[in-house]
């Protein structure tokens, strides 16, 4: 009969778990609003705790704007549950490279509700919403 070495099988099973958590899947959503398309990405699905997000906006010829004067401002919420109250956050996207970018602090588990406003300089306000599932 073999022996089987405990050790060197434990280790594979904790290399296996921390390399499942290390790539966990990305989020990708995307909306048609008007003449643009707002992408919303985080590296990682939403959890609880801090989540870095990029907001990506393309024209109807599927050229990105990324204009400095364009503002990009994000509300997140979570309706009213029994035993507790409905929350509500903002926060302000900075543009970085080719995208802005936030943190979203989702303070817990469940479906969260997310507006992105973009402001630009001579035109109309566009609203997009979202709905993520932090874990």
């Amino acid at each position: 009969m073999k022996k089987i070495n405990i050790t060197g099988a434990g280790l594979m099973i904790m290399l296996l778990v921390f390399a499942g958590v290390g790539y966990a899947k990305e989020l990708h959503l995307h909306k048609k609003t008007g003449d643009f398309v707002v992408h919303f990405r985080a590296e990682k699905a939403p959890f609880v705790g801090e989540n870095r997000v990029k907001i990506e906006i393309n024209d109807a010829d599927n050229n990105m704007i990324a204009d400095a004067k364009t503002k990009v401002k994000i509300n997140y919420s979570m309706p009213a549950m029994p035993g507790m109250p409905a929350m509500s956050y903002a926060a302000e996207a900075a543009l970085k490279d080719k995208a802005y970018e936030a943190t979203l602090d989702l303070s817990m588990s469940g479906s969260w509700n997310i507006t992105v406003k973009i402001l630009m300089p001579g035109k109309t306000p566009v609203t997009v919403k979202f709905t993520i599932d932090a874990r």
